[in-house]
């Protein structure tokens, strides 16, 4: 069905496109839907991915920019340079296919595991923190005039609403209570510099290749405030996958990634990019519980769901490894 749906959409907008095949459903996303398939064109296939809201889904989540700002940004982004896949068309009524967008495919790998383990990667991990820092500082560079409307966020703000999403789920958790007054007694205040945030930069949202990032994934989060939420997202600890001593993405050093950034002329605050870990550490606990809720109440009973709900316990220990190190 679907594959009949894509090939009417691409014969409309892909000059010389003659229809789609090979149309499969990735996994992981657990908010949006994501399907690989080749556009046919007689200079050979395209590869290309379909991102769009499931049927059913119902609103936006609040936070969420929305897809055509999110195929926007991703645009802008290759555009100046920034690896970003090349989004090729935005979705209308007549696709008959939903709210979403197609971008071209870039081959190469999410899965960390894989980029932490297999021997494909080991090159290109010792570099990865790096030029990790080289993309942020140019993500953050975007000019605000040419970007879609976004939400501005400071961190008062962030803390009110993940307090109000915490209560939401009536699950007790004196660790994110604890975390919750420790944001309130050390916010920084408002960021000097406000930027374009890209909101969920981290291992499992970039495509790594043999030699190194290939593009960023998921804009969904992404909105105006802090550009150091974004070094301190990356550096949670459940975006390690078990290398818990490589703060970035379980493949590097902060300091790696600091070096990176600020040698794409731009300025890293280590005591903010910290707040905004803890910060990190608590929202993903928090989303974890709002993922358990969803799949008790919602109408898509995903395994997926279930198992991110379960991890909200190991982000209370993360909280009180940051919060309360041993030897203090």
């Amino acid at each position: 069905m679907i594959e009949t749906e894509l090939s009417r959409s691409v014969v409309r907008w892909c000059p010389g496109a003659t229809g789609a095949s090979c149309a499969a459903k990735l996994s992981g996303g657990a908010s949006q839907e994501t399907w690989r398939f080749d556009i046919e064109h007689p200079d050979g296939p395209i590869g290309a991915i379909l991102r769009r809201a499931p049927k059913g889904y119902g609103a936006a989540p609040t936070r969420a920019a929305g897809l055509a700002a999110e195929a926007r940004l991703m645009q802008l982004a290759y555009e100046a340079g920034v690896p970003s896949p090349r989004v090729l068309h935005v979705l209308t009524p007549e696709d008959d296919l939903g709210t979403g967008f197609i971008m071209q495919r870039v081959e190469g790998e999410t899965i960390a595991r894989k980029i932490l383990r297999d021997d494909e990667f080991a090159a290109a991990r010792p570099v990865l923190a790096r030029q990790i820092g080289g993309v942020l500082a140019g993500l953050h560079r975007l000019p605000q005039e040419k970007l879609p409307e976004l939400r501005l966020m400071t961190a008062a703000k962030e803390i009110d609403e993940f307090e109000r999403d915490y209560r939401s789920l009536n699950w007790p958790k004196p660790v994110f209570e604890l975390a919750l007054r420790w944001l309130r007694d050390n916010d920084p205040g408002p960021s000097v510099e406000v930027t374009l945030v890209h909101g969920d930069f981290r291992n499992g949202n970039l495509i790594i290749g043999s030699d190194g990032v290939r593009a960023v994934l998921d804009w969904e989060l992404a909105h105006f405030g802090d550009p150091m939420e974004d070094l301190g997202w990356l550096c949670v600890n459940s975006w390690r996958f078990g290398e818990i001593d490589k703060p970035v993405g379980g493949f590097g050093s902060r300091e790696e990634l600091f070096a990176g950034y600020e040698a794409a002329g731009r300025k890293v605050d280590p005591a903010r990019v910290k707040f905004w870990e803890v910060m990190g550490t608590l929202r993903w606990g928090i989303m974890c519980g709002g993922m358990m809720q969803r799949f008790r109440e919602g109408p898509d009973h995903s395994m997926e769901r279930a198992m991110i709900g379960r991890r909200a316990s190991e982000t209370e220990i993360d909280l009180l490894r940051l919060l309360a190190p041993r030897g203090r």
